[in-house]
């Protein structure tokens, strides 16, 4: 495997730290057993860039991992399957056109301060999409009041070898009281254990951000610092 390491650049989660990846640059492509190697390692996919923070004077940025066997839903998160209860959930293994129009008007409502906005279809398959990784594709559907399914979330789900990794999830901005955020890492946690894989990935934790708050509530979690998993029983704080 080659490595290579970018230039800094500003932070998007820290605006006033600079920040360097360390990037897979190898001749071919990775093979999904060796990305699920590089997962295990804090490494992450961008599309179809795999990358890990190799920042000089921060480490704030701590890739986090549940393993499902172990997780307990808190009282909030109970509520939120509640709350939820009338979801219809479907799975895919392939890109739809009906995903883009979700995504667009997630970007461009809820993330307009962010590096992606403002969405558009060659943006979106570059960062969702990638051809040598399996992934899938989580709908949340609603039935509204003429007995009809409205596709109101995607979480795009990563399946490798031993693990799913919870890629980017979107949804329809007017849904937003009912957390799918976290209703559909819930979904990925019970995919993961009818699938018998031992972890669920969900990207990078860094505590002083609130855009990634929500990942510290699902406990116990596993987080990656000083080259090694680290079991978390507790929330940060």
């Amino acid at each position: 495997m080659k490595f290579g390491i970018t230039t800094p650049f500003t932070c998007s989660y820290l605006p006033e730290e600079d920040e360097r990846l360390l990037v897979f640059m190898s001749d071919t492509e990775p093979t999904i057993s060796e990305y699920d190697f590089l997962i295990g390692a804090g490494f992450r996919r961008s599309g179809t860039q795999v990358y890990r923070p190799h920042c000089g004077s921060c480490n704030a940025c701590e890739s986090i991992r549940l393993p499902v066997q172990r997780f307990a839903p808190s009282k909030s998160q109970k509520r939120i399957m509640k709350r939820n209860q009338d979801l219809t959930i479907r799975i895919s293994n392939s890109d739809k056109p009906e995903y883009y129009p979700l995504y667009e008007s997630y970007i461009n409502q809820r993330h307009d301060d962010g590096s992606m906005y403002p969405a558009t279809k060659e943006q979106y398959q570059g960062f969702i999409l990638s051809p040598w990784n399996n992934a899938l594709f989580i709908e949340i559907y609603a039935t509204d009041e003429h007995a009809n399914d409205e596709l109101i979330a995607v979480a795009v789900t990563d399946n490798l070898v031993s693990s799913l990794s919870a890629l980017y999830t979107f949804f329809k901005p007017e849904q937003q009281q009912r957390s799918l955020g976290s209703f559909a890492i819930l979904q990925q946690i019970e995919l993961a254990k009818s699938l018998n894989k031992p972890f669920l990935y969900l990207g990078y934790q860094i505590d002083t951000c609130q855009k990634m708050s929500y990942k510290q509530n699902f406990l116990p979690h596993e987080r990656f610092f000083n080259d090694k998993w680290q079991l978390i029983t507790k929330k940060a704080g």
